[in-house]
């Protein structure tokens, strides 16, 4: 039970730092390599580009339409959105299936709905890490690339809450699963025990085992007394 309390506060805060990364500014930034006088700082996320200048006024401008949009934009969208729901639908399942709680049924359907919640946080952090390592991705190789000549961006903090949280929904999820089948294991062992037990028990100590003895075989039934010739033994 202790381990999935631990599982569950992993996950949970896990998918609410990737929760929170969705609408965080700061997903790349203008790098500052090899620049001697700053007049702007241009940084964008994945709904919007803005700029801020010295003076520390920020316009921002959305992105006027989805299907002009860079291809990893889009699947890193798709991806979030999809951690997001995923990781909410496994804190509701874990909630039920936890073994604290009085919801859920018998033990063995909260073992069931413990362990699809488990899936469910993996699930999650898989698709926040793919999602903010194709974008850190993008950026690097722009970075890295000496026949870019448009602006060069670095990494922005959103994608470390993101990479943070797809960890700790990674783990959790795994400690979720591991949980259950760890129980099972401890249930099937706990019944041999106790049917052994209850075997040994039926005979009171220092007293053997009653042996029981057969009846002598009845040699009166008229089918089976055989008859023999005289040249039998011949």
């Amino acid at each position: 039970m202790f381990q999935e309390i631990l599982a569950y506060i992993l996950s949970t805060s896990g998918w609410v730092l990737v929760s929170s990364t969705l609408p965080t500014d700061y997903w790349k930034v203008s790098s500052l390599d090899g620049t001697v006088i700053t007049t702007a700082t241009y940084w964008s996320n994945l709904w919007k580009t803005c700029v801020t200048d010295s003076t520390g006024v920020s316009n921002c401008k959305d992105f006027a339409s989805m299907l002009a949009l860079d291809g990893y934009i889009q699947a890193c969208r798709g991806l979030m959105i999809s951690a997001i729901c995923l990781g909410f639908f496994g804190s509701t399942f874990a909630l039920i299936g936890m073994k604290c709680t009085k919801i859920g049924g018998t033990d063995k359907n909260k073992a069931r709905i413990a362990f699809f919640a488990g899936v469910n946080f993996l699930l999650s952090g898989i698709c926040s890490l793919s999602s903010c390592s194709l974008y850190a991705h993008r950026i690097t190789s722009e970075f890295f690339d000496p026949m870019f000549v448009a602006q060069k961006y670095e990494l922005g903090a959103a994608l470390f809450i993101g990479w943070s949280g797809s960890i700790l929904c990674i783990l959790g999820g795994t400690m979720l699963c591991f949980s259950i089948a760890g129980s099972k294991s401890r249930s099937q062992a706990n019944y041999i025990y106790k049917g052994t037990a209850s075997h040994i028990s039926s005979y009171p100590r220092g007293q053997a085992k009653p042996v029981t003895q057969r009846p002598p075989p009845d040699y009166s039934n008229s089918s089976r007394m055989q008859h023999f010739d005289k040249n039998v033994y011949v």
